[in-house]
């Protein structure tokens, strides 16, 4: 019950951020347009159409995570309310799984409509709903929920500011860390050698939730990556939850 009040109330102060609603108006209003740009190309209408449209619900939907994650921690911090919370029989782990919990719910309504919208408006211009569509909310939830934890790691003991500029690098770091494994038999030095393994293996690989060009492409999507990719955001996120909660036990409120 701790847990889902403090969730409720993430989920409303969220609710109130100005910030939120006009990414979301934003996200929105490029997923439309894509409609037009797709008039003015020359090849598919569709592809075209779920390419700009996708491609603008990640991006904002991305901007969100970060930007609203990044201020979970730092604002309760900063407005010295997180003493009248901690006063309270209400542990500290309570407080970051709920923080945590209320931005997911805030995600999941902020993702949500931008993909019905989305949706509907290929509806209306393919004549047919692609259940991928589904597949592709999954697995991009399922990336915000892992920015949202690291942005919470980040926030646990740094400024917003600093927190974004790391929540991104690693967001980018992310989408391209993949390669990491596959250079690292090139790569003589084996300091460079095992720095390249290591990464690989602590950094997060979101490439993995991009399935994108298979969709616009109308490619087949596999079952088992899905399921792995799944499987690993949940060992992910769990870990930096983790890693959040002995962070903010540690620190001390002055």
């Amino acid at each position: 019950m701790k847990i889902r009040a403090i969730a409720i109330n993430t989920f409303r102060e969220a609710a109130r951020n100005k910030v939120f609603y006009l990414l979301i108006v934003v996200g929105l209003v490029f997923v439309l347009s894509s409609r037009v740009v797709s008039l003015l190309v020359i090849g598919d209408r569709v592809q075209v159409l779920k390419d700009i449209g996708l491609a603008a619900i990640n991006f904002f939907s991305v901007l969100i995570a970060i930007f609203t994650g990044i201020n979970l921690v730092f604002k309760e911090i900063d407005k010295k309310t997180v003493y009248n919370i901690l006063s309270k029989p209400i542990s500290r782990h309570c407080f970051i799984l709920g923080k945590f919990l209320g931005l997911a719910f805030t995600l999941l309504v902020a993702l949500g409509s931008m993909m019905l919208v989305f949706s509907m408006f290929l509806l209306l211009a393919a004549g047919e709903f692609d259940w991928r569509l589904l597949i592709y909310f999954l697995l991009l939830y399922s990336e915000l929920l892992i920015i949202t934890a690291v942005s919470l790691v980040f926030s646990s003991f740094s400024t917003p500011i600093l927190s974004s500029i790391f929540t991104i690098i690693v967001y980018l770091i992310g989408h391209v860390v993949w390669t990491f494994n596959e250079f690292k038999h090139r790569l003589v030095d084996p300091v460079v050698k095992i720095v390249a393994y290591v990464m690989y293996y602590i950094l997060p690989n979101l490439e993995k939730y991009n399935i994108k060009d298979q969709l616009v492409m109308g490619e087949s999507v596999r079952w088992n990556l899905v399921g792995y990719s799944l499987l690993y955001a949940a060992l992910y996120i769990s870990a930096l939850l983790l890693l959040s909660v002995i962070i903010f036990n540690r620190r001390e409120f002055q």
